[in-house]
């Protein structure tokens, strides 16, 4: 995974929202979506509930 893929990831599985994430980072909400979208497969998982599970 990406540098930002592996933030975003972190920040997602404590519970953040994709907006909140954006705010954090200084990125659109769309683009935290994409990152989220593009690491999802990488890892294995298939929701953001299974992100904490992981990490």
């Amino acid at each position: 995974m990406t540098p930002q893929e592996t933030q975003i990831v972190r920040f997602a599985a404590q519970g953040m929202s994709n907006r909140d994430i954006a705010a954090q980072l200084f990125l659109s909400s769309r683009t935290v979506g994409y990152h989220l979208y593009k690491a999802y497969p990488k890892l294995g998982v298939g929701s953001r509930g299974e992100l904490a599970a992981l990490v």
